[in-house]
Formats: structure tokens, sequence, C-alpha cells
């Protein structure tokens, strides 16, 4: 395991050094791959190293990590500690509300960007598609259209949505501190990651941010929450009905604003099974553990399906999930173009107009998907798919290039997110960075309250922070995020911590999908910052009860 996590750091570094500086790899650059090949032994050795040492504390019944409380342990697996009172639990989360209040302020109506004008226009027409989860689309545009009828004032309506899901998120934020606490984690620790969720910026950005991702990342990290906790009692877990529910539902909803999270927990149900099927006593409970992860898939679909009945919205367009195809022969044709017959170049025109292919840019692939030719597509899948094979036989080192240049920024700690560069919209250019949207689109405008916390956002989100501050920047950085998570989750492989993996599966299966994406976008990974306190203090391993990591 220390093998392999040494063996990806020095692919994701150097690779991802290449594409930056780039735009492609070169296997044939005997530097770079001397390089790799010496990070890759390095870090191996290193990460080996402080496990054997971690194993060796943790056998001498001492825990080594950032967090520790002298506890005892319930015959459950949970933390005894003193009771986190609903006073308590209402207390966190008003002041993780408070903590948002400046800077939503600051950012009078909030941050009203990323397909914000696209879904509310769906209900001001009435027409709907399901390129947007409709639930989201209903929520938002629903909730605006409403206060902006009452009240005259879009700016009102935008702020009203933020607000309300500023709340939902925040709970769920108190609920999540709340189990921390359960698990043992001492009061100092619990400060801080309160501190942590109230005021870290990449948190706080889409917290008051009206995009989809907000609300679906906080869904994932209380459906990791809900699993933690089933998996430390499976069966006092189904023996709490209000828990039970809250799992179901959570599954529900969380793939409801975000359609590649109802693909992860498809994935995730066989693993959850196998590892309930060989950790509970019964047939009987698994039965019922089975219904449990189960029922959420069936309820979604149903729903999805009314949904969609009722509101006659157009079906999801084909190019979101031929990304990667796309740009691939997108890439053949803007740089090797003289490699291709006129038959092949009328292939592909046939599905992507001309005019799209001519504006290929590496790193997002919105202007060529935009105008795919879905219903020609839907009649001859065939010759697509016969082309992209064809292509990719004359064309592999482009294919990888294509698709690396889309997804390096989530596995390149120092990776400038700057996909939009040259984007013009409302009211700026990306020029520097293009981290966060920052923007209000209209009808919203932007009336700031608390300037200088404006100026910070505004500086963080599309400023120069990444080549001002580079060190600090990696706490920003999904790529730093990614190697935290495998530096954890391959420890608890090698060591057969299945208990401490199972609960973060969904997120991690999440993460795999995005690598299939458009571009590299904080916005897709908000999920990744948000599971980092379960990831750093939910584990108690070993010979250690009365110790927790």
């Amino acid at each position: 395991m220390s093998g392999l996590f040494g063996v990806l750091s020095g692919l994701f570094f150097v690779l991802g050094y290449q594409l930056e500086n780039n735009d492609c790899i070169n296997l044939s650059d005997r530097n770079a791959m001397l390089t790799m090949l010496c990070m890759m032994i390095i870090i191996t050795v290193d990460t080996r190293y402080v496990w054997r040492n971690y194993d060796a504390q943790r056998q001498g019944a001492k825990l080594f990590g950032l967090f520790q409380t002298n506890v005892a342990k319930e015959p459950g697996g949970v933390i005894e500690t003193s009771p986190f009172t609903s006073a308590d639990y209402l207390t966190t989360w008003g002041a993780l509300a408070l903590m948002n209040l400046p800077v939503l302020l600051a950012e009078f109506p909030g941050f009203f960007v990323y397909d914000a004008q696209d879904e509310l226009n769906e209900v001001l027409t009435r027409s709907f598609s399901t390129h947007h989860p409709l639930l989201h689309v209903l929520l938002l545009g629903g909730i605006i259209a409403f206060v902006h009828k009452a009240t005259g004032s879009w700016n009102l309506g935008i702020f009203t949505y933020i607000v309300f899901q500023m709340l939902i998120i925040t709970a769920i934020f108190a609920y999540t501190l709340m189990y921390l606490h359960k698990r043992g984690i001492g009061k100092r620790s619990r400060i801080l990651w309160t501190l942590y969720y109230g005021l870290f910026p990449t948190i706080v950005m889409y917290t008051l941010c009206s995009s989809k991702d907000g609300l679906f990342s906080a869904f994932l990290l209380l459906l990791t929450v809900l699993l933690a906790q089933l998996t430390d009692d499976p069966a006092l877990f189904i023996q709490k009905k209000s828990r039970a529910a809250a799992l179901c539902i959570t599954a529900f909803l969380m793939p409801c604003f975000r359609h590649n999270g109802f693909y992860a927990y498809l994935v995730f149900i066989p693993f959850g099974l196998i590892y309930l099927w060989k950790h509970v006593d019964t047939k009987k409970l698994f039965g019922k553990l089975s219904a449990l992860l189960v029922i959420p898939v069936v309820a979604y679909l149903v729903f999805n399906s009314v949904l969609a009945a009722v509101f006659a919205s157009e079906g999801t367009h084909h190019q979101e999930m031929l990304t990667v195809p796309i740009m691939q022969m997108a890439r053949v044709y803007k740089y090797d173009r003289q490699s291709m017959s006129q038959e092949d170049i009328d292939t592909l025109v046939s599905y992507i107009p001309e005019a799209n292919l001519e504006k290929y840019t590496e790193r997002v692939s919105d202007l060529v998907k935009v105008d795919f030719n879905n219903e020609y597509y839907e009649q001859n899948k065939a010759g697509f798919w016969g082309l992209w094979w064809k292509l990719f036989k004359k064309h592999p080192m482009v294919y990888l290039n294509a698709w690396l240049l889309t997804s390096y920024g989530y596995v390149y700690p120092p990776a400038n997110i700057n996909v939009y560069k040259g984007g013009t919209m409302f009211t700026f250019t990306y020029e520097h960075s293009s981290y966060f949207g920052y923007e209000v689109e209209q009808p919203g405008e932007r009336h700031s309250f608390i300037p200088v916390i404006d100026s910070l956002y505004r500086y963080l989100s599309i400023g120069t922070f990444h080549d001002d501050a580079k060190a600090l920047y990696l706490l920003f950085s999904p790529g730093m995020m990614l190697l935290i998570y495998l530096f954890v989750l391959l420890y608890r492989l090698r060591i057969r911590d299945f208990k401490g993996i199972i609960p973060f599966l969904p997120m991690v299966l999440t993460f795999l999908t995005v690598l299939l994406g458009p571009t590299y976008l904080v916005r897709y990974v908000v999920y990744l910052w948000l599971c980092l306190p379960l990831l750093l203090c939910n584990r108690r391993l070993g010979a250690a009860p009365a110790k927790v990591v």
C-alpha cells in the first residue's frame, strides 16, 4: 500500500507538472521520468516509515494523530462522552450560521452563479429539462420566483434561497460535529472543526452559492456520517428507526442534486452488502439492512420519473456522458487533422459542428460539446464509436492527453484552476484564476455591505492568490485533499480496517466519476473538504480502546 501511494504520488506530481506547463505529457523526457522514479521511491520509503511508527504506537496502546481524548468506549463502538444535548446542537448550528453571515452580507444577495440563471429561467418559462436536477431547479427557481412576485425584488429572492440553503448545510455540519463529539474528540478539537466549517473560505463559498454542488456535497457528508454510524453497530442502527429513516432519505436526496451521485451510490451498494454480510449475526438483520440500502435507489428512480413526467422535461443530453470521447476526437481534429480522411471528418462533423471543433480548448469541453447532435447520435451510435475506435488506434497519446487535460487538476496539488481563462462573465473576465465563480448572474445584482470581505473573496476566487501564496494555496487545492485521503484510506486498507473505509466509498466513487467530467473545478469535489474532519477524527484503531484519532 505504501508502494501504491508512492507510485500514484510520483505520477500525479510529474505528469501534472508536464500537463500544467506543456499541455501534454512527454514520456520520452528522461529527466522527468528519472525524477518521477526518484519521487516514487522516496515517498514510498517515507510512507512506509511513518506507517510503521504509527503501528508501533498503536500496538503500544498509544495512538498517533491530531486529536486524542481519554474516554471509555461503549460495546457498540461509540465513544462514551458527556452528552451532546439538543441545546448544544442548536448552539452549534446557530454559531455556524452566524459565522457565514458576514460573508453573506459582503456578497449580498449571495453567490448566484454556475447555471443559476439557466435554472431560474426554466421555472420562469416553464420549460424544463433533466440537464440540471429537477429538484434543485424547482427549489431554486420556485423560491426566487415566489419572493420576487411578493416583493418585486430579484435580490431578495436570491437572498432567501441562499439563506434556506445555508440553514440546511450548516444543520448538517452541526450534526457532523455532534457525531464527532460522541466519537470522543475533545473540546479544543470540536472548536477547531466548528471554526473550520464556519470560516474556511472554500466551504463558505459553496455554503453561500446557489449551485447544486453545496447541497449535494452536504448530503454526501451526511450520508458518510450515517454510514459510519451503521458500521459502528449495524444492529443498534436498525433499531433506531429515526436514524434508519435518515439514511434512506439522505441516500435518496443526495443524487437528486447531482446525477453522478446516483451512479456512485449504485456501485457502492454491492460493497456495502458484502461488508454487512460478513459483519451481521443473522440473515434477518442482513435482510433489513439490505432493504435499507436498496430502497433509496427505487425511490430515486420513481421520484425522478414522476417529476420528469409532471413537468414534461426534455431528456438528458448525451454529450454530458460523452465528454471524454468528444474531447479526444476534437483534439485529434485540431492537432492531427491531416491524418484524418475526408470521410472521417465528415462523420465527425455530423455529430459535432465544425465551428465547435475549431473552438477546442485543452481544459474545458463546454464550447465543443454544446451543440452535439443528440438526435443523430441516437440514430447512429455505431458510427460515433466506430470513428472513436479508429482514431484511438492511430492516436492513443492524443486521447490520453485530451482526457488528462480535463482532469489533472484534481490530482496535481499545485495546479492553478484557471480553466475559464479569457471567459467573460456579467461583471468580469477570468484572467488569473477561475477557482470559484464569484459572480452574481442576472437578474441579481451584487450590493456589498462589507467591501473588505468582498475584496478578499474576489482575490481568492479569481485573483492571484495561487501565485502569491503557493504554500498556503495547497490547503485550497483538490490535489492536496486527494493525497490526504489516499494516505489515510490506503493505510486503513493495509491494516484491513474496512470499517474505516466503507463509509467513504460513496464519496470515493463520486470522485472517480468527475475524472470523466467536462473539466476540473472545485465545485465538483467540495465534499473533499466537508468530509475531512470525519477522515481525521473518526477511527479508533488497534489496541487502544481508551483513545481516539
